[in-house]
């Protein structure tokens, strides 16, 4: 059981300078090991920075494009708004001027077409 842990320390003191693909030789300053420390951290970083601009650009896109959308919606809003009032206006123009039969009959054609429009559509 001693030689197997002897076995075991020895190893360890032999591999004990590998680090990360590499030994690193006592002949290496601090400074130099800080140096290059330093240099991965960079790296990490700019990696970093990379992924973080090309996802802010994609959050640019994909807002550019929220932004056509609802734009394009706003304006078929305003013509929809448009022919509406143009619609009430006649509606208000054939009541004041029609009799009460044929205001009904206009209102149950208008409720049934919204009805049927809306069966159409679901």
């Amino acid at each position: 059981m001693n030689s197997r842990r002897d076995h075991r320390s020895n190893r360890a003191a032999l591999f004990d300078g590998i680090e990360e693909g590499g030994i690193r030789a006592s002949a290496y300053s601090s400074h130099e090991i800080h140096e290059h420390d330093n240099d991965l951290a960079i790296e990490g970083l700019q990696d970093r920075v990379n992924i973080l601009k090309r996802l802010t650009g994609d959050i640019h896109e994909e807002v550019e494009g929220h932004n056509r959308m609802l734009d394009r919606m706003g304006n078929d809003m305003d013509s929809s708004r448009g022919i509406l009032s143009g619609t009430m206006d006649r509606f208000k123009m054939v009541f004041e001027t029609k009799s009460n039969r044929r205001m009904a009959t206009l209102v149950a054609s208008f409720v049934a077409l919204f009805l049927l429009i809306y069966y159409l559509t679901k």
